[in-house]
C-alpha cells in the first residue's frame, strides 16, 4: 500500500475551492507557505486527542466557538480578547453544570475560507465569483475584488500566527484566572432579564468560596489562572493546508500544522473527495459535519476513512440538522455508529440548520430555534444511552446584533443596528452566554438521571 503524502488529495476531485488562474503566484506562495514555521505542534494536537478522548467517554465536554469567517480588516486585539473572554465564562458556567473538564476548542487563527451554496452571485444583472472569505477573495462587489488571490494566504498566516501569540499569552498570563472570570459572570447575571441564571451563578460563587477557605487556589494556583485553548477552522483551502503540513518529529506522521483540530464541512465530505483525503492522512483531531443529507453508508465509509485505527479522540461528528429535525436524523446516525463499534465524540451544531431570512431581509439566527436544536441533542443522545459530547457554536463576544431573541431580546428591527457579519450571523457575547447557562441545566439533569439510573 503506498505511504500517504499531503498532497495526494490533488488527485481526488475537488469542490468549493477557487480556481487560481496564476499558477507562478500560486506556486510561489505555497512555496513560501512551505518554509514558514507551522503555526501549532504535534504535542498541542496529541494533547488535544487525548482530551477529546476523555469526552468521547464522557469525562470531558467539548466547546467549540467562534466566527464564522476571520476578517482581515475586523483583525484586533480586543476582538480576540472578547472572544476569549466569552468562551471562559461559558466554560466555566459549562464545567459547573457537567462536573467534568470542558475542553475550549476556538473557531480562530484559520477560519477564513467559507463554503458558498452557489459558485456566483448576481446584482443589479452583474454576476460575479461569490465570496469565499477573506484567504481567498474579498466581500466588496467589485470584478478586482472577487478575483482569487493566492497572496491572501500569506495575509492569513501572519494574521493567525499573531491570534495564536496573544490567545497563548492570555491563557497562561494570568487572564484566566477563574475568580476573574467568574466575576465576568456575575456580572452578566445583574443584567434585566439575566436574574433567573443567578442562583446557579450563586452556586458557583459558593464553591470557590469554599476553595479559596480550603486554600485550594494557593495550592493550585498555576491551575487555576491558566487555561489550555486551541484553535479549529474548516479545512477548506487545501493549498494553504498542505503547505503547513509537517512530519512529527516524534511519531513520524504528518500533522497539519494550521490549527490544532480541522474540519470536514457538510458540503466537503465525499468519501472520495479531496476534503477527505487530506484530512484522512493528518493526524489532528478531525471534525466532520453531518448533515440531513447525510447517510448511514457513507457515515460509515467516512468513519473508517477517517479513522482507520478506530482511536479514540481522533473523530468528532458534529451533527447540524435544524431544530425540529433532530429526531428525524440523529437516531439513524448513532445506529449507525453502534453497528461499527466506532469511537466518536458527538457535538451538537445547533446553528447551520436554523438560518432564515428575517422580515427586515437580514439573514439571522433565532436563539430559540438554536436553544432547542441542543435541546433536542441532548434528549435523543439520553433515549439512546449514548454521550453527547459537546456543543458549536458560531459567536462573537462583540456586542452585535445577528441572531435575535435572547434575555436582551434582540428583534428583528435591531439587526440593522450592529449586523457586521460578513457570512452568518453569530451569537453576540450575552446570547453565548445565556446560552451556557441552559445547556450546563441541561447538562446537570443528565448527570442526576444518571445517578438515579445507576442506583435504582
Amino acid at each position: 500500500m503506498t505511504k500517504w503524502q499531503k498532497s495526494d488529495w490533488r488527485n481526488k476531485p475537488r469542490i468549493q475551492m477557487p480556481e487560481y488562474l496564476d499558477m507562478e503566484k500560486l506556486n510561489a506562495v505555497e512555496a513560501r507557505l512551505s518554509s514558514y514555521p507551522p503555526l501549532v505542534f504535534a504535542g498541542e494536537s496529541r494533547r488535544l486527542r487525548e482530551q477529546l478522548a476523555a469526552a468521547s467517554r464522557g469525562e470531558a465536554f467539548l466547546l467549540q466557538g467562534g466566527d464564522c469567517a476571520e476578517s482581515f480588516d475586523e483583525f484586533s486585539a480586543d476582538g480576540i480578547r472578547d472572544t476569549f473572554k466569552v468562551m471562559l465564562q461559558m466554560a466555566m458556567v459549562l464545567t459547573y453544570g457537567a462536573k467534568v473538564p470542558v475542553i475550549k476548542v476556538g473557531r480562530m487563527a484559520g477560519q477564513f475560507a467559507k463554503p458558498r451554496s452557489a459558485p456566483t452571485e448576481v446584482k443589479d444583472g452583474v454576476e460575479l465569483p461569490s465570496y469565499r472569505g477573506d484567504i481567498i477573495n474579498e466581500l466588496d462587489f467589485t470584478p478586482e475584488s472577487r478575483f482569487p488571490d493566492p497572496e491572501k494566504m500569506l495575509r492569513a498566516y501572519t494574521q493567525a500566527a499573531a491570534s495564536l501569540n496573544l490567545v497563548r499569552a492570555f491563557s497562561t498570563g494570568g487572564y484566566a484566572d477563574v475568580h476573574q472570570v467568574h466575576a465576568w459572570t456575575l456580572g452578566f447575571t445583574e443584567g434585566s432579564g439575566a436574574e433567573k441564571y443567578r442562583d446557579l451563578a450563586d452556586r458557583i460563587s459558593d464553591t470557590l468560596d469554599f476553595m479559596r477557605a480550603a486554600g485550594v487556589n494557593q495550592d493550585t494556583a498555576h491551575t487555576l489562572q491558566s487555561v489550555d485553548f486551541y484553535t479549529s477552522h474548516e479545512a477548506l483551502l487545501l493549498e494553504y493546508e498542505e503547505a503547513l503540513t509537517r512530519v512529527d518529529s516524534t511519531s513520524g506522521n504528518w500533522i497539519a500544522g494550521s490549527g490544532h483540530m480541522i474540519w470536514i464541512g457538510d458540503r466537503t465530505r465525499q468519501p472520495d473527495g479531496a476534503h477527505v483525503e487530506f484530512c484522512s492522512g493528518v493526524q489532528n483531531p478531525i471534525g466532520l459535519k453531518c448533515g440531513p443529507t447525510t447517510t448511514a453508508d457513507d457515515l460509515k465509509v467516512l468513519m473508517n476513512k477517517l479513522n482507520p485505527k478506530n482511536e479514540e479522540g481522533r473523530l468528532t461528528l458534529i451533527a447540524r440538522f435544524g431544530a425540529g429535525s433532530v429526531g428525524d436524523h440523529l437516531p439513524r446516525l448513532i445506529k449507525a455508529v453502534k453497528e461499527e463499534g466506532a469511537n466518536v465524540v458527538w457535538s451538537c451544531d445547533a446553528m447551520h440548520g436554523n438560518t432564515i431570512k428575517s422580515a427586515s431581509g437580514y439573514k439571522t439566527r433565532p436563539f430559540d430555534s438554536v436553544l432547542r436544536e441542543v435541546q433536542e441533542f441532548f434528549a435523543i443522545h439520553n433515549a439512546e444511552s449514548t454521550i453527547p459530547g459537546g456543543v458549536h457554536f458560531e459567536m462573537t463576544g462583540k456586542d452585535v446584533t445577528e441572531c435575535t431573541g435572547g434575555v436582551r431580546a434582540v428583534s428583528d428591527e435591531d439587526l440593522a443596528s450592529r449586523y457586521h457579519t460578513a457570512c452568518d450571523p453569530r451569537l453576540n457575547a450575552s446570547q453565548s452566554l445565556e446560552l451556557a447557562f441552559l445547556v450546563a441545566e441541561e447538562l446537570s439533569a443528565r448527570r442526576t438521571e444518571i445517578k438515579v439510573a445507576a442506583n435504582s
